[in-house]
């Protein structure tokens, strides 16, 4: 005969792991992976990264499902250009994006002819390593950049 007692300790238990796991997932930390090669050469598709939450302030997104707790973003920071940036799709407000970050806001950001310009000036980059990879069978010449912005931080690209 099951004790009643220890299966309300074991519900108990479990309820609060969950409580737990979901205050430290919404106020400090969140794990994420890395979805898509966007990212490479320095993120690989399948990496893992744990994301703090409160670098830059907490919105209804902080927490799980978006709930309209409130409007604005509690404890705002502006983030750096070369900070990498989780942020949801404003098509479905559930697809998470993990970038690197070259502009702010009121930033005006070109490409032109494969280079990066910000504000109407050219991030300088150069040329880290050339190699060549198989794609669908044919033979591509891909460069790796290393770009450095405004505010000194490098940023690596193909």
């Amino acid at each position: 005969m099951i004790n009643r007692k220890v299966i309300i300790e074991n519900i108990k238990t479990v309820f609060y792991a969950l409580v737990i796991a979901i205050i430290i997932r919404s106020l400090l930390i969140q794990p994420f992976y890395i979805p898509s090669s966007s990212m490479e050469p320095t993120m690989l598709v399948g990496d893992r990264l744990f994301v703090t939450k409160y670098s830059y302030g907490y919105s209804k997104h902080s927490f799980p499902f978006s709930p309209p707790i409130f409007k604005v973003r509690l404890f705002l920071q502006t983030p750096e250009r070369g900070d990498v940036v989780v942020f949801k799709t404003t098509r479905d407000n559930r697809t998470d994006f993990i970038k690197r970050l070259i502009g702010l806001p009121g930033d005006k950001i070109q490409f032109i002819d494969g280079d990066v310009y910000i504000n109407n000036n050219q991030i300088p980059k150069s040329i880290v390593s050339k190699s060549n990879l198989i794609y669908c069978g044919n033979q591509v010449k891909v460069n790796t950049f290393q770009e450095i912005l405004p505010n000194g931080k490098t940023n690596k690209a193909v």
